[in-house]
């Protein structure tokens, strides 16, 4: 059974209790509430459900009187014929009062669902959809006529009016999956709100020049065209502009008031509003003001142009000062890491709305949103606008009527299985129908030094049947020295796969007053550690620890990795205590960088010298004094280097993907992506891999001991020899 986690109603965010007095009082203010940390895009003081989307709370208005159409759907309203007549509020005016009277109720109808929203019965259920996607679904005309209802674009939308909302925001970044519809909406949306704002500036920017240009005559333009003339300022220019979009005199809100208002036409004041679009580069849009910026294909940027030094220049557009004054809207699917996709998912992961600065932005000042492919997939969407996840058991139909005869998720897995002859063809798909963040960033094999097939291949199968517990290691009753107990706890910085048996837990020896591992013979730890607690910019590299288990007779997995740890806490010290713990409730060595000495150095103080391994490759007597002293292995030699990717590939090769029908016990995706993208030339910025090639080497140190040399010298044993031809032997003169 299928179980989604795009979105869920937050019942037990605000006490009921408040909600209700500040609904009654309409308290609710539209935009961010810091008080109780949601932000409300609800408009008329009062608020409903609560949903979580992508870790952003957003407060919907309370359901309201909810229409239902005869098909229990969304229906398009039909245009009133008369009214269709009316090409301009100019003609408007000379009409006679009683012919405005009859649609003036209608015509506020329509503004009043463009500000608030609007619910409708949708399969029985009462459904919000904001004001934007109103406007994009009753009045905005696209390829096919007008859009379908989408449940997935309803959620879209819904979080696209938090972004809008929200002060700290300056939009979204989307990733999304292909043809869902993003170009689309993001015209609807820059006509939306081109249409009821003055002087001020829209943009569009694409993957090339030509593709903004294309969406701006394609669907910017008929859309403004298609608007009622009640919505449609007056253009300046021609009617199908190919460059700009000029919007000067508006179309003013129609009250009864306004019907016997006497203002002449010259009399109302110009919008001053326009929409262009520009060619693709750094700094294009640089030095303006814009209201909203459009980014569409932003994933797909190839060099010289760069997406992230483009949003450094244009984020300035929308802010004057500290306050925002503009937003972006930003979608794309991701192309291969070195073909626009790695500068967009660094964009995309810098968006993340757990992850703030002191002013309560994220690092990008956007807001991400994932929106899995199963959501969004043409042809398995029913005739409700609902996702067909499952195969259904009884007659589902789309809403052109055709049969849905299969669940999406099975109709994405058969795709994929045909393509696993070829992972190129594979991970193209995945980017474009990606079901995970993972997928979307999927790169070319080409691009890898490891087997990438086998490390996708155990990816995949890790997201359908791993379920990895996350916790802390502790000291029993805080005492430190004496036994360590693993806590569950989803902010833990562990990620582990098994557990060792209670009698084997905490395993250590002590020899001459030293601590020493007592579970050697069943594996071993790699660690990538850090000497400085903090950094300049504050992004230093991360502490890495990776557990490993090797062949043995005890109760435990053989050749699996059981732990991951990948974090950078407040202080180096607190890494280092975290690393010791685990090491102790294994009862396992840990082979270390010493080039980064001060973990090992720590270990030393502490008395657990014994839990150090000494490099391999090196006898006793060949180390250096430091070595001797406090174990661990340097980094700065090619051979290490090399020695170190082998490990890996070797342990890619024998334990990860599939083969012969089974696949390999490798739980951690981080790692298995860290090690789809190593480049050993730029191992720094590579911690989840040093620190498992560490462990596998430490794991297989008798592959890296050095021979003995054997000087081999010819020795003169003097013996005698005689010749023993006649009665007497003679001797042979040497």
């Amino acid at each position: 059974m299928y179980d989604q986690s795009l979105y869920k109603i937050v019942d037990d965010h605000i006490p009921v209790n408040t909600i209700k007095r500040l609904n009654k009082a309409k308290r609710w203010d539209y935009g961010y509430n810091k008080e109780h940390d949601v932000v409300v895009i609800s408009k008329t003081g009062k608020i409903g459900d609560i949903y979580e989307i992508q870790n952003l709370k957003i407060a919907l208005p309370p359901t309201n009187s909810a229409h239902k159409f005869k098909s229990d759907k969304w229906e398009v309203t039909p245009y009133p014929k008369e009214l269709d007549r009316v090409k301009s509020i100019f003609d408007w005016k000379v009409l006679p009062n009683e012919f405005k009277n009859e649609y003036i109720d209608y015509i506020e109808s329509e503004f009043k669902k463009r500000e608030e929203g609007f619910w409708f019965y949708n399969k029985g259920k009462a459904t919000y959809i904001t004001g934007t996607h109103y406007m994009y679904l009753q009045w905005s005309k696209i390829d096919v006529g007008n859009p379908d209802f989408r449940e997935s674009n309803r959620l879209f939308y819904i979080f696209w009016e938090a972004c809008k909302a929200d002060k700290r925001a300056y939009g979204m970044c989307y990733l999304k999956n292909r043809r869902s519809g993003f170009s689309f909406m993001a015209s609807g949306e820059t006509v939306n709100q081109a249409t009821i704002s003055s002087d001020a500036r829209f943009g569009i920017l694409s993957k090339s020049g030509p593709d903004a240009k294309k969406m701006f005559t394609d669907k910017v333009v008929p859309i403004s065209v298609n608007y009622p003339f009640f919505f449609k300022p007056i253009q300046d220019g021609m009617d199908r502009p190919k460059t700009e979009l000029a919007y000067r005199v508006p179309a003013s809100k129609l009250t009864r008031r306004s019907i016997i208002s006497t203002d002449k036409p010259e009399e109302l004041d110009g919008l001053d509003t326009t929409i262009d679009w520009k060619n693709t580069g750094d700094n294009s849009y640089d030095g303006e003001k814009l209201r909203l910026l459009v980014h569409d294909e932003s994933g797909k940027w190839d060099k010289p142009n760069n997406i992230l030094n483009n949003w450094r220049v244009t984020k300035t557009c929308l802010r004057l000062g500290s306050r925002i004054i503009g937003k972006c809207m930003m979608g794309s699917t991701s192309n291969a890491l070195d073909k626009g996709g790695n500068e967009f998912k660094k964009l995309y992961e810098s968006s993340d709305v757990t992850k703030r600065n002191r002013n309560g932005q994220t690092n990008s000042g956007l807001y991400s949103l994932f929106i899995p492919m199963e959501w969004n997939y043409e042809g398995f969407i029913d005739s409700h606008g609902l996702p067909v996840f499952e195969t259904p058991k009884q007659d589902v139909f789309d809403p052109q009527g055709e049969l849905i005869d299969v669940g999406v998720l099975s109709h994405w897995q058969n795709e994929a299985e045909g393509l696993k002859s070829d992972q190129d063809a594979l991970n193209e798909f995945y980017r474009q129908f990606p079901r995970t963040e993972e997928h979307a960033f999927r790169d070319e094999t080409k691009n890898s030094i490891f087997n990438l097939t086998k490390i996708y291949e155990q990816i995949d199968y890790n997201e359908e049947t791993v379920d990895l517990s996350v916790g802390s290691f502790q000291w029993v009753n805080g005492v430190k020295d004496t036994k360590v107990v693993f806590t569950p706890n989803q902010k833990g910085r562990f990620k582990i796969n098994w557990v060792p048996p209670k009698d084997i837990q905490n395993r250590v020896i002590v020899k001459n007053g030293v601590y020493h591992p007592g579970n050697e013979h069943m594996g071993a730890f790699g660690c990538d550690s850090y000497d400085i607690s903090g950094t300049v910019d504050g992004r230093g590299s991360k502490g890495a620890l990776h557990g490993l288990t090797k062949f043995s007779m005890e109760d435990a997995p053989a050749n699996e990795f059981f732990l991951e740890y990948i974090a950078r806490p407040q202080t180096a010290e607190m890494f280092f205590e975290d690393v010791l713990m685990a090491c102790i409730f294994y009862g396992m060595p840990i082979l270390a960088e010493n080039n980064k000495p001060r973990l090992l150095y720590y270990f030393k103080r502490r008395g657990y010298r014994g839990f150090s391994m000494n490099r391999p490759d090196k006898v006793w007597n060949k180390l250096s004094v430091t070595e001797r002293e406090i174990g661990g292995m340097p980094n700065s030699s090619e051979d290490i280097k090399q020695a170190h990717a082998a490990a890996i590939e070797m342990y890619i090769n024998d334990h990860v993907g599939e083969s012969q029908e089974k696949f390999g016990s490798m739980p951690f995706n981080d790692t298995l992506n860290d090690w789809a993208k190593f480049d050993i030339n730029r191992r720094t910025k590579h911690d989840a891999s040093i620190s498992s090639g560490l462990a596998i080497m430490a794991c297989n140190r008798h592959l890296y001991t050095p021979k003995r040399d054997m000087e081999i010298k010819k020795i003169n044993l003097s013996i005698a020899k005689y010749k023993n031809k006649g009665f007497n032997s003679k001797l042979i003169e040497r």
